[in-house]
């Protein structure tokens, strides 16, 4: 079973690698070309596949333990997630990238952490999330927009925020 998930990632990643070869690889603002991110995810899920197919083949997974996910599925934390991320594409426009995945960090932390039965609602707790979120969110818009020079929405026009 193992070795049959191996392959299906390879074959999922050399199908990634032909739909890469069809993008242009004309160089763009940053120096790298479209299909740069295809060609490399490509190359990082065979890389995968060859590993799992290597790893089933000498003996597949040894100490593999029981899962430990709850019989049901936790229906509050599905909804949490669920609203996070549809806010997210909802606001992003409107708030930026950057408050925007900071948001869905907030909603997807309450989501799991529910899930875990550690629900916490404080406005501490809100906060401390949120400048996690920002955190996270701001240094990957400011690496894409202005490393990369690729336009993601900001709530400025600056190109910092």
């Amino acid at each position: 079973m193992q070795t049959l998930l191996g392959a299906g990632l390879a074959l999922l990643a050399l199908l990634l690698a032909w739909g890469a070869s069809t993008v242009s690889s004309e160089a763009g603002y940053g120096g790298v070309g479209p299909n740069f991110l295809p060609w490399l995810v490509s190359a990082a899920l065979l890389v995968c596949a060859l590993l799992c197919v290597l790893h089933a083949l000498t003996g597949g997974l040894r100490d593999l333990q029981a899962g430990s996910g709850a019989e049901r599925a936790h229906w509050q934390g599905f909804l949490w997630v669920s609203a996070a991320l549809l806010l997210n594409a909802l606001l992003i426009t409107t708030l930026g990238f950057i408050l925007s995945c900071a948001l869905c960090f907030v909603l997807s932390v309450r989501g799991f952490k529910s899930a875990e039965g550690q629900l916490d609602l404080r406005l501490r707790a809100w906060v401390k999330d949120g400048l996690i979120g920002v955190a996270v969110a701001a240094p990957v818009f400011w690496m894409f927009t202005q490393l990369l020079a690729i336009n993601l929405p900001g709530l400025t026009r600056t190109g910092w925020l």
